[in-house]
């Protein structure tokens, strides 16, 4: 098999990254995961994990957290997603390093072709008689895509592995593993139509990670979020570990993240350092030093060009797009802001027009190339002004925006972390 029959293979499975509607609690199923891992030797069961997450900041927090332990020794696994332009970046294991220079290349260590097409390939078998004798149908794509990760970190033999959820957290893929420790990162609205109309619902989803014994840290939240993940914390038997607020040793580091925000994301993944230091995890200050340093996490405030001046940023709800507002306040200079905008169709499109409007001086509208994403028309209208662009691609809108920007301006793409990952093509 290669490469991108590989691809191919798994694009076959139905991919809820790309469908806007669908029912959450039929859809995803912890029992069928089980089942096909039982099948393959249960490669999750020896493999430790620190496992992630929250509405906003949980892929930062990652980040975090996994070159915090790469720069302490050890060989560390990271499972994210989506990815932004290539598969291979939902799959990596970063070496430990022994100097102290930067990292020079945006997603180090990905999974590389020969090895992604070689597993698929051996797993292809239990997965076909997997979905023929299957009680809850067939594996969907985040479920294979979860299943390769477990499968590799295990045949690499990597120490740690940072998992991040895909959707909520209680009946996400990744939730079948029992980690060293969980971690909750803010809670806001999003996927309402499948995690719950309220915080509080919605924490419950997020909050469905917590385990028996397992400690959980916690970023600040909403009284609502947080009653629901203490009172979870107290029915497991979890120690419970609240970040309030940007410890001394955190502010002091100099983040290549940029915005508020990230301190905070970066004083949670210390704090879930700090955590484990108590179970003798032997992590020096120096290490979380240097990794918060080193950390690279593209597609968050990133500058992709300075000539003109164009920065990314995932923003996906009107939460994050309020912090992503207040960032580019804070850390940039310019003339005037051209705002190329791509919002998902089940998304908070309202409120994330509503944040981000007031930022810009001019507004292109865009959709990036998936099912998902909302009709042009559907943004504009929460748009009242003159100066507003429809475009039908990102690539157009890209093109439009370097077009309508002068000297001393700045393009901000965001919305979608779909349209993020076109811009950066």
């Amino acid at each position: 098999m290669t490469y991108q029959e590989a691809l191919r293979y798994l694009e076959s499975f139905i991919n809820y990254e790309e469908l806007s509607t669908y029912r959450y609690q039929d859809s995803f199923n912890l029992e069928r995961v089980r089942e096909f891992l039982a099948l393959v030797g249960n490669p999750q069961d020896n493999l430790k994990s620190i496992h992630v997450a929250g509405s906003k900041g949980k892929g930062s927090t990652c980040a975090f957290l996994t070159y915090i332990l790469r720069e302490a020794g050890h060989k560390v696994g990271l499972y994210t997603s989506p990815h932004l332009v290539d598969f291979r970046e939902r799959i990596r294991i970063l070496k430990p390093t022994t100097d102290n220079r930067q990292p020079t290349t945006d997603f180090e260590g990905m999974i590389s072709r020969k090895d992604l097409a070689d597993l698929v390939s051996r797993l292809r078998p239990a997965i076909k008689k997997y979905n023929k004798i299957s009680r809850y149908g067939p594996l969907t794509y985040f479920e294979v895509c979860t299943a390769l990760a477990f499968q590799y970190f295990k045949d690499k033999r990597v120490g740690l592995a940072v998992l991040e959820t895909g959707l909520g957290g209680r009946l996400d893929a990744t939730n079948v593993a029992t980690p060293l420790a969980s971690v909750i990162t803010p809670i806001s609205y999003e996927h309402t139509q499948k995690l719950g109309k309220t915080l509080g619902k919605i924490a419950g989803e997020k909050a469905g990670i917590i385990k028996p014994g397992v400690p959980l840290i916690c970023a600040p939240q909403k009284k609502e979020a947080l009653d629901v993940i203490r009172k979870r914390c107290r029915e497991k038997k979890s120690r419970f570990y609240q970040v309030n607020k940007i410890p001394p040793g955190v502010s002091k580091v100099s983040l290549s993240l940029i915005g508020e925000h990230q301190k905070m994301n970066a004083a949670v993944s210390s704090e879930v350092i700090e955590v484990l230091n108590k179970e003798g995890a032997g992590i020096s200050s120096a290490a979380i030093s240097r990794g918060l340093t080193k950390t690279r996490w593209p597609g968050r405030c990133e500058i992709i060009s300075k000539d003109p001046l164009t920065v990314l940023d995932g923003a996906q709800n009107a939460a994050s797009a309020k912090v992503l507002k207040q960032a580019v306040k804070d850390n940039f200079k310019y003339k005037k802001l051209i705002l190329v905008l791509g919002v998902s169709g089940d998304k908070d499109i309202k409120g994330i027009c509503g944040e981000l409007k007031v930022l810009a001086d001019k507004v292109v509208l865009t959709r990036a190339d998936t099912p998902r994403a909302a009709p042009v028309n559907k943004m504009a209208a929460y748009f009242t002004r003159d100066d507003i662009y429809k475009t039908n691609s990102v690539r157009q809108a890209m093109a439009l925006a370097r077009k309508l920007s002068n000297k001393g301006d700045l393009i901000l793409v965001t919305g979608s972390l779909f349209v993020v990952g076109e811009a950066r093509c």
